[in-house]
């Protein structure tokens, strides 16, 4: 695919460490958590529709913990949930948002075959050993993404890098990782642009 048509959302410049502005790619960056991902998001798609442009495919490239899969892993989310949506004290079941269309557990059909397909759950807290984690990787971005992308009829795509294990040493493995998750983005996204 073309590096025009791919659309790269990333959290941080820190997880490209530059190496795909160096190669091409078309980045966004959108900030933590989960209203700056999907306000970032939703303004980009705004602009390319109102420039009359076809919508790029959306790829959320960034890092993750995990209490399951070794750090170093890198894996593709096609299926993402909530795991801080608790409104449980009116009934609904955790992860649901109340009186809102959008299933509790959005699904992308798999971009990146060769990766172990995973289920990302989103929250606005980074996990340490303090937080309840559901799903096979944590971050805190991805299900914002994913539902702009839903409502907007966009193609989403999602790779994470497994940095820590969700626990009380995230903060420290999640730094030290974060020059092996950019060459690994970079070789992703130097696949994805040769297809």
């Amino acid at each position: 695919m073309q590096p025009s048509k791919l659309l790269i959302v990333m959290a941080l410049a820190q997880e490209s460490r530059g190496l795909l502005e160096r190669a091409g790619a078309h980045l966004l960056y959108t900030g933590v958590g989960k209203v700056n991902a999907a306000a970032a998001l939703a303004r980009r798609l705004a602009e390319i529709r109102c420039a009359g442009a076809e919508l790029p495919m959306v790829v959320n490239l960034g890092t993750a913990g995990s209490r399951t899969i070794p750090a170093h892993t890198l894996v593709a989310c096609n299926r993402f949930a909530q795991r801080d949506m608790d409104v449980s004290g009116l009934g609904f079941a955790p992860g649901t948002t109340p009186f809102d269309e959008t299933p509790p557990v959005i699904e992308f059909p798999s971009v990146f075959a060769q990766l172990p397909q995973v289920l990302c759950s989103t929250a606005d807290s980074f996990a340490t050993h303090r937080h309840e984690v559901s799903g096979d990787v944590v971050d805190m971005e991805g299900f914002a993404l994913a539902r702009v992308c839903h409502a907007e009829k966009a193609c989403f795509a999602c790779a994470k890098y497994v940095t820590d294990g969700a626990d009380s040493d995230s903060a420290t493995h999640w730094e030290a990782a974060l020059d092996n998750a950019a060459r690994a983005f970079l070789n992703l996204f130097q696949t994805l642009s040769a297809n």
